[in-house]
């Protein structure tokens, strides 16, 4: 007896309640699939670092002792400090800043009596009031995460007790590695356990982890392997094994391991075995499981960086321009140092002016210099902004609410808005120069809708689809009525809704069910009252735009040609079915099995009724007893856990068997009796009944089907069922495959039931599956067909992976092979068409194994599942040996539309100079057809296609076609400034025709290499747009880098899904869309939005705003401390430098700290140069940001110098008024200080483009504080400040008409040069950004005329240039026929290789489609 048979005669024992063996006594076990027969514990020891967890039980006591120590427990801090170490650390942490630094240093160096220049309490007050504003918002903030923290640290889990033998309520924080948790449904799981138990009979744990993901979808898990037969819960007491797993990291799609029991035999543990702190339980009444992680170990913990910082490149400006001050602040004090010395040293004979010490010592003049500098560093403190960080981070916080707060960035559908999650990178959306977008999900819907398909080379458009989809108009109710039929039926060819699916669920957390029999979710209605809470949750991907697909009519009639007869007659005369009807039985189960989709019922609870007996078997012979058995053996030998490799994360092609051979017709009869009712009906009405999805009888065989299929009361209806897809190609398939009639009824970690028209119930042994990955680019499935009982692999994939596995030869002759070439190239044009047309296209294909190939693969494949180390590479290579010599199905053709608004998003960020790369991995013709449609691509741009086959191909086309655009463009400022020093590229292109470049993931290997890097980027310089196809994850990431880093500019990257992760994190800042494919991007991303076409707002507005407030608040900043610190550094000139200054202290320090402090942080926050109807109506004004023209460095000095001069008014215009009098120091400060608040504020009051009543009100209150302190101060302060003080001298000066004067005159001297300039420069030179402002003023008929002009002035410098280009262009062009969406083209390069073995490289675009809103490439540049 085989191998096979042996293992399932042991497994059916111990399943049937049979005798316990020992390892020895084993006729087959699971050491025997290891290499060369050796038992497991004789594998070696697994290398590395890895975590050993042992329970946490009295038998194993000494054990966990000596491992719990490097465990850590489940309690979670997300806080930075505590009580105690809360003033210490924030302390250390604000040091950290330079400028905090700087004034510790000021205030240490105050208190040196020989260079005491203020009352060292003053000296001490900025700093002091900045590290409390700072503290108190870190305090506020830490706050806040302390009580979240404490909330969920208290939250109450089942964990099983060694002291009482039972479990027992307990709090999170208290669980700890090696506990065993019992968990019921709808409880959120707190810490990452194994799943040793579940009460579904096949051993699935449903859960939601849109706590983790954001995916809303409910995924499967599984049971360890072994643990899954057990029909009672999981004992701990009894539990003697071990787990030996991969040290704690954040990879939520990873985990490896395995479960040694104390025989030494191992069972492999993957992801699919693992439940997740943060996930929910769904559908399942109870699970138990060990913990692996806990704490800040689990994998949940490990990915929550929190809110993301970066420093933006206007910060590195003014960090440069802060240290330019110091250095101005050096040469001053230096001035003032060699000043004192030389004065002294004129009159250092003269006492007067060289007191000599208390001990009659006379200290130097180049000493006294030496203290001088110290002391006038201390006088001009307020030269370096102190107070600059904390009023950019308050303006920025500002922002983000603005931001937040717009209600056009609202998603109604969705209940979501933009999510700032970088707090201080606002002003970087004002300056972005390069975008890079991923195609699905970010540009498209994510809506995959069913198109077309090919099936045995023969090509099925479903015009009668195609049609509806065109009139489709989307419900807007949330609640759809169940429909009655099933939707897009053989029999009912109208469009129906479908149905939405709900799922009940109980109570709060730790509530249990009512009815233990209702699984997870008790049925509608169960409950009691006011205890029960109902939710509604609608699946993923399951739009009525998605689920209605109404079948092709020609496909329709082939389907009326399967009948069961084919396959189940005795009758020798009846001739073999045609190998078109195999294809299309084998096609369409395929899209109806091939993934991971969960079926579920709405209000059905999901329990299945074992049969302890073979007496409910409806097998008739030993032939069914030994099917069975084989059958058997492979379901628990290899059951698709993740430990086979099945990763919930792609769908799993299931496809029908292979053609079936017609030696097995006589054992299938029997078999597909047993698929037909026992009343007598036929298989035909057998096959229409509704059949049981959620609650079916099942005997102990994996592979014979139910003996009734009749509906059972209470059973959900085909319409009724639920799909919990993954990912949304999945759910097109199925739903496609279910408008035929392919129904798929259920799934289990061990079986697939599909409802097949006219074949009836089939039900397939999962035997392993295969997942999708980047790398392979396909997924798997592996079978055992009920019917033909043969070993059947399955594989979707990606169409240039899936050409390349087909088998070249064939036993089963010539003709075979020769119809396989034919369909083969068949497929080939209907793909390419389907890419043309903008479809995503996916290959079927199976292949057909020998139970001996099967046994031999799965013995190398066992030994890849139970490794830690290497596994994802053992993994692969065994997929490998298996994913071969593939028979081709056919091919399907899934649309996925464009978002709302995308088009006009991306035309109005070219307008802004953005240049936009779309990074895809879809198929070239597919990324082109998008890019033309969404307007990245123009139809009169010159479209050149890199495609080679090797890195000197690759060079050589390169050069050509850059060769031509210079032709086209000489002497362009975009390659020049490349050629020097690949600095950033002019952003447009207006001066000739625009150009396109797209380029194959083969090809941007090459171009990645650093020989061709420069290349690369000055070529994209001389293109307007970019489209990478086939692109991975890494070369996504790569190319932002490589952008980034060789041009400097500003990258922008956005994307929706996990492959643009890498992506988003490399760009200086990431956009994630919260689409459909959860929220890892946007938990990696700087900010949040619903959909792409909110991109062009959040730039060309918001972005424009915050770049330009920011700019010029920082500006201010520096002009208003240097313009006051020079009123001090111009006394010095009449004082002999001796640091002594003509202003009160108090008054000095306050008056950049508090009077003149708040008007900027309103300007930064609110400030608008121009609206944002006329921002979104001329994209044109971004460019201003690209180009940084609000904060140059040519800006920072000229401020600088107008500083300079308004200090120099403002000191001489008060001393020539008051020379030749008796004042005194304070009654000469007072008209200076006066006069500079006005000056100050009345600067900012020109510079403001939108005064509000925030801006008048907050400077008039600044004004009024100022008075008041100075009044208030002048009359209380007699003895403040020996021996002057400033008593009463601002009341004396009110009452003085000569102060207002010196006030009114100093101020409209002191800013007329710059009322004159921005006068002249409105009315002479406007800036584009003062035009517009001007538009803001107009009517709504003016402003249209306006900006009729503006555009056509625009258009006129160019229209010369490009008339010749364009008439050129469109000469050559063919005629085109259909509406004006059609795009035709024809560019030609083409070089000539005759060295080497280089083949001739030419590139060649000439199409013309006549269909409607289509456009594509007649095919790629060959190489």
């Amino acid at each position: 007896m085989t191998e096979p048979l042996q293992w399932a005669r042991y497994h059916w024992q111990r399943l049937m309640g049979g005798t316990n063996r020992t390892d020895d006594d084993r006729p087959y076990n699971y050491s025997s699939l290891l290499t060369c027969g050796a038992k497991s514990s004789q594998t070696p020891r697994l290398a590395g670092k890895h975590r050993v967890v042992v329970p946490h039980l009295q038998p194993f006591k000494e054990e966990y002792e000596k491992f719990s120590g490097t465990y850590v427990n489940n309690r979670i801090r997300t806080t930075k400090y505590t009580l105690l170490n809360f003033v210490p650390r924030n302390l250390f942490e604000q040091f950290h800043r330079a400028a905090n630094l700087y004034f510790l240093f000021l205030v240490v160096l105050n208190w040196v009596p020989l260079v005491e220049a203020f009352q060292k309490e003053i000296t001490m007050l900025p700093l002091v009031v900045v590290l409390t504003i700072i503290a108190i918002k870190d305090g506020l903030e830490d706050y806040r995460k302390y009580k979240i923290d404490k909330q969920i640290n208290n939250l109450v889990t089942k964990v099983y007790s060694r002291k009482e033998k039972k479990y027992i309520d307990c709090c999170w924080k208290d669980v700890t590695v090696g506990d065993f948790i019992r968990l019921s449904c709808n409880e959120v799981i707190p810490a990452d356990m194994v799943l040793l138990f579940s009460t579904d009979p096949d051993g699935i744990c449903h859960i939601e982890t849109s706590g983790l993901d954001g995916e809303s979808n409910l995924k499967q898990r599984q049971v360890v392997r072994g643990y899954a037969e057990q029909d009672s819960e999981v004992d701990p007491e009894k539990f003697s094994s071990r787990i030996e797993c991969e040290s704690p990291n954040n990879d939520l799609n990873r985990f490896r391991g395995f479960l040694e029991h104390s025989n030494k035999e191992r069972v492999g543990l993957s992801k699919e075995n693992v439940l997740l702190r943060g996930c929910t339980i769904r559908n399942t009444e109870a699970v138990v499981g060990i913990v692996v992680y806990a704490g800040h170990e689990t994998k949940a913990m490990l990915n929550n960086s929190g809110p993301r910082y970066k420093r933006s490149k206007l910060e590195r400006r003014a960090n440069t321009d802060v240290l330019w001050c110091v250095l101005l602040l050096a040469v001053m004090c230096l001035t003032g140092a060699l000043g004192h010395g030389i004065w002294l040293s004129r009159y250092e004979n003269i006492l007067f002016f060289n007191i000599p010490e208390a001990d009659g010592h006379v200290i130097s003049p180049v000493l006294a210099g030496f203290y001088m500098f110290w002391t006038m560093i201390i006088l001009l403190q307020v030269l370096i902004p102190i107070s600059l960080y904390v009023s950019i981070e308050i303006v920025k916080l500002g922002q983000i609410y603005f931001i937040q707060s717009d209600v056009d960035f609202y998603n109604e559908k969705m209940d979501s808005t933009v999510q700032c999650r970088a707090l201080n990178i606002t002003e970087d959306l004002g300056q972005i120069q390069y975008l890079f977008s991923d195609k699905t999900g970010t540009l498209t819907e994510n809506k995959m809708v069913f198109r077309r398909c090919s099936v045995a080379g023969f090509d099925y458009c479903h015009e009668e689809n195609a049609k509806r989809l065109e009139s489709y108009q989307e419900a807007v109710s949330e609640d759809e009525e169940f429909a009655d039929a099933p939707s897009g039926s053989l029999s009912n060819m109208a469009k129906l809704k479908a149905p939405s699916c709900r799922t009940v669920h109980n109570g709060p957390l730790g509530s249990k069910p009512s009815n233990p029999l209702a699984g997870s979710c008790s049925a509608l209605g169960s409950g009691d009252g006011a205890s029960e809470v109902l939710h509604s949750r609608q699946a993923a991907f399951s739009s009525p735009i998605e689920t209605d697909v109404i079948p092709d009519t020609r496909l329709l009639d082939k389907f009326s040609q399967i009948t069961s007869q084919l396959f189940t007659s005795l009758d020798e005369t009846i001739p073999d079915p045609p190998m078109e009807t195999l294809y299309i039985i084998d096609f369409f189960i395929a899209l109806a099995i091939c993934n991971t989709v969960v079926v579920s019922a709405p209000n059905q609870p999901r329990q299945k009724i074992r049969l302890s007996t073979l007496s409910g078997l409806p097998t008739k012979s030993l032939e069914e007893i030994k099917n069975l058995f084989q059958r058997l053996s492979v379901r628990r030998s290899s059951s698709p856990s993740l430990a086979s490799g099945k990763e919930p994360s792609s769908g799993v092609p299931n496809t029908f068997v292979s053609r079936l051979s017609l030696f097995s017709r006589m054992k299938l009869s029997s078999s597909v009796e047993e698929e037909c009712p026992q009343t007598g009906e036929s298989p035909q009405s057998s096959g229409n009944s509704a059949c049981p999805t959620d609650t079916e009888k099942q005997n102990g065989d994996a592979g014979v089907t139910n003996a009734k299929v009749d509906s059972l009361p209470g059973q959900p209806l085909a319409s009724n069922l639920c799909y919990e897809a993954e990912s949304p190609d999945e759910a097109a398939l199925v739903y496609a495959a279910k408008a035929y009639r392919c129904t798929l009824q259920s799934r289990t970690p061990e079986q697939v039931m599909v409802d097949f028209a006219a074949l009836g119930p089939l039900t397939f042994q999962l035997l392993h599956i295969l997942p999708f990955d980047s790398v392979r680019k396909r997924m798997s499935v592996v079978v055992r067909h009920p019917l033909s009982n043969q070993v059947v692999v399955y594989t979707k994939g990606a169409d240039s992976v899936i050409m390349e596995l087909l088998s070249v030869a064939s036993l089963d002759g010539a003709s075979l092979e020769k119809q396989q070439m034919i369909i083969r190239e068949k497929t080939q044009k209907h793909l390419d068409d389907y890419a043309k047309r903008g479809l995503r296209t996916l290959c079927i294909a199976k292949k057909v194994m020998s139970d001996t190939e099967y046994a031999e693969w799965l013995r190398n494949h066992f030994l890849a599942e139970t490794s830690i180390d290497n596994r994802e590479e053992l993994l692969l290579e065994s997929a490998m040996r298996l994913e071969n010599k593939l028979t081709l199905l056919g091919a399907t053709g899934i649309e996925d539309r464009l978002q709302e608004g995308v088009p006009e998003a991306i035309e109005a960020l070219h307008k802004a100079g953005i240049k936009i790369w779309m990074l895809t991995g879809d198929k070239q013709e597919t990324a082109v057809n998008i890019a033309y449609a969404c307007k990245l691509l123009e139809p009169d741009d010159k479209l050149f296609i890199l495609n080679t086959q090797n890195k000197d191909a690759c060079e050589m086309l390169m050069g050509t076609i850059l060769k031509e655009l210079q032709k086209k463009n000489p002497a362009s400022p975009e390659q020049e400034s490349l050629s020097e020093d690949l600095y950033l590229p002019s952003a447009s292109q207006d001066s000739g025709q625009r150009a396109g470049l797209i380029i194959t993931g083969k090809t941007l290997e090459f171009a990645l290499q650093e020989s061709l890097q420069s290349r690369f980027l000055e070529l994209t310089a001389c293109c307007q747009a970019v489209v990478c196809c086939r692109a991975t994850p890494l070369q996504k990431s790569k190319v932002v880098k490589l952008v980034r880093n060789h041009l400097r500019v500003m990258t922008l990257a956005i994307g929706d899904g996990a492959n643009d992760v890498s992506m988003i994190q490399v760009a200086d800042i990431g956009i994630g869309i919260s689409g459909q494919e959860g929220m890892q991007a946007v938990m990696a991303s700087d900010f949040a939005i619903s959909q792409f076409r909110h991109l062009s707002k959040l730039l060309l507005v918001h972005g424009h705003w915050c770049y330009t407030r920011l700019s010029n608040m920082i500006l201010y900043f520096f002009y208003k401390n240097v313009a006051y610190v020079n009123l001090l550094f111009w006394y010095q000139f009449f004082c002999g430098f001796s640091g002594t200054s003509m202003t009160d202290y108090w008054v000095l320090i306050f008056f950049n700290l508090l009077f003149t402090s708040a008007p900027p942080v309103i300007y930064g926050v609110l400030e608008k140069d121009v609206s944002a109807e006329t921002l979104m109506q001329l994209p044109e004004l971004y460019k201003s940001g690209q180009k940084s023209e609000a904060y140059l460095p040519l800006t920072f000095w000229i401020t600088l110098l107008d500083a300079f001069y308004q200090s120099l008014a403002c000191f001489f215009v008060p001393y020539y008024t008051y020379q030749g009098s008796d004042i005194d120091i304070f009654t000469f400060g007072n008209p200076l200080n006066t006069a500079a608040l006005f000056i100050i504020l009345l600067h900012l009051v020109m510079e403001s483009k939108s005064l509000t009543w925030i801006h008048m009100l907050v400077i008039v209150g600044s004004i009024l504080s100022y008075f008041f302190f100075t009044l208030a101060f002048g009359a209380m302060c007699v003895t403040c400040n020996p021996p002057s003080n400033p008593y009463w001298i601002m009341q004396e000066h009110m009452l003085d008409p000569v102060f207002y004067l010196v006030c009114v005159l100093t101020t409209c001297i002191a800013l007329l040069p710059r009322f004159m300039y921005r006068v002249l420069q409105g009315s002479l030179f406007p800036s584009p950004i003062l035009r517009a402002k001007h538009f803001d003023r107009l009517t709504s008929e003016e402003r249209i005329e306006a900006l009729k002009k503006w555009r056509g002035t625009g258009r006129m410098g160019q229209e010369t240039t490009k008339y010749a280009d364009h008439s050129a262009a469109k000469s050559e062009r063919r005629p085109m026929s259909g509406s004006s969406d059609v795009f035709a083209m024809t560019s030609a390069t083409s070089c000539a290789v005759e060295q080497g073995d280089l083949p001739v490289c030419e590139t060649v675009l000439d199409s013309d489609y006549p269909e409607a809103k289509t456009s594509g490439i007649a095919g790629p540049s060959k190489c």
